[in-house]
């Protein structure tokens, strides 16, 4: 094994982070870019680390989410940078973030909790829509008749919210609790659709309707949340007596 200088360690982590432009654990940087160096995880962490301090006052920095580390703008020049990506970011409704955020807090949960949460049906575009962006996953079956399958949250979910693991998520107490966990996300409902929610009753075919028709009224992921209406808040603090 061949000796590195703290200086070459610096630069060739530094390197392989904006190269791979995705996470990477002390374990994966370890075994790969360093398999031929004598260099311990304690060495990599602490050079982690002062990596981290070099960029604090940076427009990137480095963060330390579930996955492991990555290079990443600072959210308050997210606004500013839009203007670079032709693409509009992905937008969800308030139902979709309402369920992930039954998920989130309460997992695992089966379809007929998250529904008995909400206190409204919910359309399979919802699940199939959370399941595809990879932020929720089948973990299991309860064992009840019918064996409903459990959904928890995955790894993405957690570094999609710069998030290290579940515990971060922030406590559920009053109306703001939902703003630590969606804080890249502003509300942006129509007060002429209020009434909308009256239809979360119907067959799943024709929640699917109501999931596109809602999209008017949906949250795009790149701005804060400024508001969290009283009836999401309510969703999750149902969950909470639930399981109490």
């Amino acid at each position: 094994m061949k000796p590195i200088n703290p200086i070459q360690l610096k630069q060739l982590i530094e390197a392989s982070l904006f190269v791979l432009a995705k996470p990477l654990s002390i374990k994966a940087i370890k075994e790969t870019v360093l398999a031929d160096f004598s260099v311990s995880r304690t060495r990599i962490q602490e050079t982690l680390d002062e990596l981290q301090q070099d960029y604090q006052e940076r427009g990137v920095q480095l963060v330390k989410i579930a996955s492991g580390y990555r290079f990443q703008t600072q959210e308050i020049l997210s606004p500013y940078l839009q203007p670079l990506w032709q693409d509009k970011s992905p937008k969800y409704s308030r139902a979709t973030l309402e369920t992930l955020a039954v998920i989130a807090y309460r997992q695992p949960v089966t379809r007929g909790d998250i529904e008995y949460i909400r206190g409204v049906a919910i359309s399979s575009h919802i699940i199939k829509s959370l399941s595809d962006r990879q932020w929720i996953k089948v973990v299991g079956h309860k064992e009840v008749p019918g064996k409903p399958a459990l959904y928890a949250t995955t790894p993405a979910f957690l570094d999609y919210f710069n998030l290290t693991k579940l515990a971060d998520l922030p406590v559920l107490t009053d109306a703001a609790s939902l703003q630590g966990l969606f804080d890249k996300v502003q509300v942006a409902l129509d007060e002429s659709n209020d009434d909308d929610s009256s239809d979360d009753h119907q067959d799943d075919d024709q929640q699917v309707n109501d999931e596109q028709n809602d999209s008017e009224n949906s949250i795009d992921t790149t701005n804060e949340l400024d508001d969290v209406d009283d009836e999401a808040v309510d969703v999750v603090e149902k969950g909470q007596n639930l399981t109490h």
